[in-house]
């Protein structure tokens, strides 16, 4: 299966824009699913709400949201391009940050779900011994974790492979650009001899999303293994 040009470039900038959702993604993942694991506060409802949202809501709202807070003329986006020349919309950098909102409920609710099944009297007992806080994290309650942590990992890279509806939203569909796996397989169903690259790159994808399902578990597994026999 030889891939054109085009092809090529689509699926190449979609690995590029999954890999920097999910690590810029990532540190925060990590901190709001410690909140909402281990802390009580006022709003912790509004917030896990906040953080599941893009899961329910459609995936151009999404979008549309994205473009009004982060485009140019957006009070968010206005204010990174004036600051420090950042722009989102309608670039590749919005693509990725259109993906990592997308994939960020996969990444949250995996590395919860590991936080929530660690013995606290692990984490206990290192404080008792006079263990700092973030020492007790680093080295009792992060490597417990490493498995949620990869699953979500994978899991949002899988997602934000094969978002499209808030990336179209927000930063069109620009060959070269913005045009992702998803968007340029649309694009291909739409013009007369298409269908034959739109099956190619229909492929690619299905066989990328399974391989990552597929990654995630092995991992998990492996790492799971490796911490239990530790």
């Amino acid at each position: 299966m030889t891939l054109t040009a085009e092809e090529w470039t689509a699926m190449l900038l979609s690995l590029k824009v999954a890999a920097v959702a999910v690590t810029f993604s990532l540190p925060l993942g990590l901190v709001v699913a410690w909140l909402l694991s281990r802390k009580e506060f006022w709003g912790k409802s509004l917030l896990n709400g906040l953080v599941h949202l893009p899961l329910i809501l459609p995936p151009v709202v999404t979008g549309y949201l994205l473009l009004i807070t982060f485009g140019r003329r957006g009070a968010v986006g206005a204010f990174l391009e004036e600051t420090f020349g950042l722009v989102f919309s309608f670039r590749w950098t919005g693509a990725a940050l259109a993906a990592a909102v997308m994939g960020f409920p996969l990444l949250v609710r995996s590395i919860r779900l590991s936080l929530d099944a660690v013995d606290r009297k692990l984490e206990a007992a290192a404080a008792t011994l006079g263990a700092p806080p973030p020492y007790v994290f680093f080295t009792v309650t992060l490597p417990l974790i490493l498995p949620g942590i990869a699953a979500g990992v994978i899991l949002a890279f899988a997602k934000a492979m094969g978002e499209f509806g808030a990336t179209i939203t927000f930063v069109s569909n620009i060959p070269g650009e913005t045009q992702t796996l998803a968007s340029a397989i649309y694009t291909y169903t739409q013009v007369p001899g298409g269908d034959l690259a739109a099956m190619r790159l229909t492929v690619i994808s299905i066989v990328l999303s399974l391989g990552a399902l597929i990654a995630s578990e092995f991992l998990s597994r492996r790492i799971a293994a490796r911490v239990g026999a530790a």
